[in-house]
């Protein structure tokens, strides 16, 4: 593999690594973009150019409106990152793993770069996305496109609260920013993205406390379940990882999405940590069961469409990439 024109500085210069916005507050809005890299030495040049000046962009659309909070989270592929950039690559970087397990398959889709794109209102992400698109014109193509938006009290569309137990401020970035394990890429986070659309009408059916017993929490106050009560197969039970008696967490920004009038519901799954192997067990236990067959019975109801592992280089890494 070739090595490209140094886009960061090493390690042992002690340059900082600024991180993108990955560990922020949680947002009424955003847009979830996947794209792919069209072959080519001057498709490459474009975007390599593009990711200098994609920090610049968000500042020109997010400064019409100060308090709208617009960020956008840039992440590549495994084969995205060989093409783009070369060696050194991100020491866990690798394709989505695909899960199959009965009728239960957790989809391994296209996709060479995501844009994770939030603000409080809809227009500045969409007013983001467009100006990406026009700037990166005929270099990428687009994979999958979803608006995402807060419901009610952050609840998704099968009427439970989302990402109670997300960490927040220092423990935010504890968890989804790279340290001393892999060096030339501090300040860096993976990100896995999946799909999900919902059967409502048969979800919609199951009494309010076998849906409890299924998440693990209560619907109305969003109380999670004693675990003498609590199922195994409970959602949040299969989703709950721990090493060495301490629960390893990641932090999700999911967001409900839709379309009314096509009977489409569904969430976006997007899960952020310093480390992809914690989602991909959480995924192992969603699908195949911990143990076999004791599976997420959510699945039973919700199937992932998509599927998407990207890494998240720092912001120091965006600016200092050199068009070829």
């Amino acid at each position: 593999m070739r090595t490209l024109p140094v886009t960061k500085p090493r390690a042992s210069e002690g340059s900082p690594q600024l991180p993108q916005p990955v560990a922020i507050p949680l947002t009424r809005a955003a847009i979830f973009l996947v794209v792919t890299a069209k072959p080519g030495a001057g498709n490459r040049g474009s975007i390599r150019s593009f990711c200098a000046d994609l920090g610049a962009l968000v500042r020109s659309v997010g400064f019409r409106e100060l308090e709208g909070s617009l960020s956008c989270v840039l992440g590549f592929g495994s084969e995205a990152w060989d093409r783009l950039f070369g060696h050194p690559r991100p020491a866990e970087l690798h394709k989505f793993h695909e899960i199959r397990a009965g009728e239960r398959h957790a989809v391994s889709t296209p996709g060479d770069m995501l844009f994770h794109i939030r603000a409080q209102r809809m227009d500045l992400c969409f007013e983001l996305a467009t100006r990406i698109m026009a700037r990166l014109g005929t270099a990428i193509s687009p994979v999958d496109e979803v608006h995402g938006f807060r419901f009610f009290d952050s609840r998704d569309l099968i009427g439970f609260v989302d990402g109670t137990e997300n960490p927040k401020a220092q423990e935010a970035m504890d968890v989804t920013l790279i340290a001393n394990e892999d060096p030339a890429f501090t300040a860096g986070s993976y990100v896995i993205v999946q799909k999900y659309l919902h059967n409502l009408t048969d979800w919609n059916r199951l009494p309010t406390e076998k849906q409890e017993q299924i998440v693990g929490r209560t619907k109305l106050t969003d109380v999670e379940l004693d675990d003498s009560v609590k199922p195994t197969y409970a959602h949040n039970a299969l989703t709950k990882i721990v090493e060495d008696g301490k629960e390893i967490k990641i932090l999700r920004d999911n967001m409900p999405f839709g379309h009314a009038g096509q009977g489409e519901f569904g969430t976006y799954f997007i899960g952020y940590s310093r480390s992809p192997r914690t989602i991909e067990q959480m995924l192992q236990n969603m699908f195949v069961g911990r143990p076999a067959g004791n599976y997420d019975r959510l699945l039973d109801f919700s199937r992932a469409v998509t599927g998407n592992l990207f890494f998240v280089p720092s912001a120091t890494f965006l600016e200092m990439i050199q068009p070829d």
